[in-house]
């Protein structure tokens, strides 16, 4: 059996197809017949990765064949999935959580329901939903899963948008709210603010009262970040190296100190979030894109009392805050439709999936979000 067969068996779990009719079973000594009727999903066409490694080498589009269908069963044709980080992570092999190989790559998406399990009866064809909590195998043209996976969503959200909420901007959400308590007037401290969890905080902190003070990397067009990320929300853009200063305390003005810093960068860079946190403020880290680790001064620890926290939304998926999952994409979707909460993306067809993946890995240089569109 060929590499991609067995790739193919094991995703979809069927050792035969019968090109949809139905199938017989034979019992011997004699032979009897018995047909029943099946919903077949479509064929699909999927990213595939065989075996972790570097994801320009190891995942390949394959064609998948028609899956039976449940009665609880929902099939959805993709419309859209994002490639995230951590969905790099995981066909790297890095990721503490992935899924056993031969897999399909993507976490998180949104389609429209096209057929149903005969026992379904909370979603309809041709509606819109998502998968909630996160799932994997969202790149794919058409998904089989149960009932309780799908949340129904309304049409008028941009797909991007609704193919991309239940990550980033969810931990932005989830880091100003469970961290610290923040008040109207209370300011944060960030790195990395042209990442999408970035300009996620800088606009739900704005829609709080909160203001922000942002920290860029050095780079060509830094003038014309600035005034981007200002007209999200932001209240102070610094770069990298303009915070090289003895003390960032004087670049305040009259905005208090921090209460709540966060981290996605470390090294340097998260080095100078804690300069500006106050007397017991909190860095909250959830990346590390210059893969250094993060350094603290005994000072830092003895004269201030920081405190430094971490942030994996996979373990809030698993705790009991989980539950409030769904609302919160609501809301988040909420503020979509009302034209209140934005940020960037590069819109790609799946066809041309081996130039998104390379933009997402930078090999083809700097681009936004990866948006598959199916």
């Amino acid at each position: 059996m060929s590499t991609g067969s067995k790739a193919l068996k094991a995703l979809r779990g069927q050792s035969w197809f019968c090109n949809g009719l139905l199938p017989v079973f034979i019992r011997s000594p004699t032979v009897s017949i018995r047909a029943f009727s099946a919903t077949m999903s479509p064929p699909s066409k999927a990213a595939v990765y065989e075996q972790h490694g570097p994801p320009d080498k190891v995942t390949r589009v394959i064609e998948l064949s028609p899956v039976e269908m449940k009665e609880n069963d929902v099939c959805v044709k993709m419309l859209a999935a994002p490639i995230n980080p951590s969905d790099i992570n995981r066909i790297e092999g890095v990721y503490p959580v992935r899924p056993q190989v031969p897999a399909i790559g993507g976490y998180e998406g949104v389609g429209e329901v096209h057929s149903l399990g005969s026992a379904v009866r909370g979603l309809s064809i041709g509606d819109w939903v998502i998968p909630s909590p996160p799932s994997f195998g969202t790149w794919q043209t058409y998904i089989v899963k149960e009932e309780s996976v799908w949340h129904k969503i309304n049409k008028d959200i941009p797909i991007e948008y609704a193919a991309t909420v239940t990550v980033n901007p969810l931990t932005a959400l989830l880091m100003l709210e469970d961290v610290v308590k923040l008040n109207s007037g209370d300011v944060i401290v960030q790195n990395g603010a042209t990442s999408i969890v970035g300009q996620c905080i800088i606009q739900l902190a704005r829609i709080r009262g909160i203001q922000s003070i942002n920290i860029i990397r050095d780079r060509a067009d830094t003038e014309a970040v600035k005034e981007k990320l200002r007209k999200l929300g932001a209240d102070k853009v610094y770069t990298e190296s303009q915070l090289e200063v003895k003390n960032v305390k004087d670049l305040l003005g009259d905005l208090p100190e921090p209460a709540l810093g966060f981290n996605c960068v470390g090294g340097n860079s998260a080095s100078l979030v804690l300069k500006f946190l106050r007397q017991g403020g909190t860095m909250v880290t959830y990346g590390g894109m210059s893969k250094k680790p993060v350094t603290v001064s005994t000072s830092s620890f003895i004269f201030k009392d920081l405190v430094l926290r971490g942030f994996w939304l996979q373990k809030w998926m698993s705790s009991e805050r989980a539950k409030d999952c769904r609302v919160l994409i609501d809301y988040l979707l909420g503020l979509i439709s009302k034209g209140k909460f934005k940020y960037e993306m590069e819109l790609v067809p799946f066809d041309n999936f081996d130039v998104a993946l390379c933009k997402a890995l930078g090999t083809l240089g700097r681009h936004g979000k990866q948006v598959l569109i199916f």
